[in-house]
């Protein structure tokens, strides 16, 4: 059963924010990495989208502007930083379809390959479990409000760190036999 458990609580978390409505938008990316159930490093870097475009409603969301980005290295550029995180790691989303779909098509929009980092095809998603739990809405903010997880919500490191904080808890939840 240790191992089980040593398993479950070893991941990455990672949370990418867009842009624009274009999933290869990524413009911030905060990644989380837990070692044994204890975070033991954090990564948080801004990253030029393609043409530095972005759609107000976007900057809205999460308040990073162009100008922000204008100076800053492209995806293609920051990978190595992001895949040195998370090759063969088991990977945690709050909303895993979303950040999945941002890494895949911009490592495709860069010409780099997303088999290349021995991910799962799917990942865990804190969303789905705490659903599953009951939670309505279960939202990022409103999941970690109700646990008591500080959050600065669509900033990526701090929603990459709930999210870890989050899938913890719920492993500690587990009843290993």
């Amino acid at each position: 059963m240790a191992l089980f458990f040593f398993y479950m609580s070893t991941f990455t978390a990672i949370d990418f924010e867009t842009a624009t409505g274009y999933a290869h938008s990524a413009c911030a990316v905060g990644i989380v990495t837990v070692e044994n159930g204890e975070i033991t490093e954090e990564y948080y870097t801004l990253i030029q989208p393609p043409d530095n475009e972005y759609w107000y409603r976007n900057i809205m969301v999460h308040g990073i502007k162009p100008v922000e980005t204008l100076d800053i290295p492209t995806f293609d550029d920051i990978f190595p930083e992001i895949q040195k995180r998370l090759y063969g790691r088991k990977i945690v989303a709050h909303n895993e379809a979303f950040d999945r779909n941002v890494l895949i098509k911009t490592m495709k929009y860069y010409g780099l390959y997303y088999d290349e980092l021995e991910l799962a095809d799917k990942w865990e998603c804190t969303c789905r479990i705490y659903r599953a739990k009951g939670y309505k809405p279960a939202n990022l903010k409103y999941c970690s409000e109700r646990n008591g997880i500080e959050l600065n919500h669509h900033e990526a490191l701090s929603d990459a760190r709930a999210c870890a904080k989050l899938y913890l808890l719920h492993n500690n939840q587990i009843k290993l036999f």
